[in-house]
């Protein structure tokens, strides 16, 4: 069971993301169902009785079908917003580095993944080349992931 449960004022998720990194380039998973085009990052939600860590390690997995070994605790954001249905989300998500293997970084761009309704596509989007291109979250675009060790804490209120 998913850590996520509606109230009368909206709804929680308490969430995981995986950030591969390749340089500039991150990898990122979009939604061919989507009416607007946007990336986010490789995760889902956490379970029931399930670490951070065996969340982030379960997703990736899932999302890539590569087993890898997470480096660090990244970020944690904060993230209220008000989905396309017009239901309210309070979101907590971790942010976990990986020590990226060889297979992870020769996933090539439109890898089909299980995720989602009718699946998800990754993407390496190159950060320093990504004007135009909508991606969630926002912060991805601001910190150097692979040389900035500092645990960050974001909040974003849309």
């Amino acid at each position: 069971m998913d850590c996520t449960f509606m109230t009368e004022l909206g709804k929680f998720n308490y969430r995981v993301g995986v950030i591969v990194t390749n340089g500039r380039k991150i990898l990122m998973a979009r939604n061919p169902n989507e009416e607007r085009a946007f990336y986010y990052s490789v995760g889902g939600r956490v379970r029931f009785g399930e670490s951070m860590e065996e969340a982030a390690l379960r997703e990736l997995k899932e999302e890539t079908g590569i087993d890898c070994e997470l480096d660090r605790l990244a970020c944690i954001h904060e993230n209220f917003f008000t989905d396309d249905d017009g239901v309210f989300f309070h979101e907590v998500s971790c942010f976990f580095c990986v020590k990226p293997n060889e297979k992870l970084l020769q996933i090539e761009n439109g890898h089909k993944t299980d995720g989602g309704p009718g699946g998800e596509y990754l993407e390496w989007i190159d950060l320093d080349d990504c004007d135009g291109v909508t991606i969630y979250p926002d912060f991805y675009r601001t910190v150097d992931f692979e040389n900035d060790r500092e645990t960050k804490h974001f909040i974003s209120r849309e």
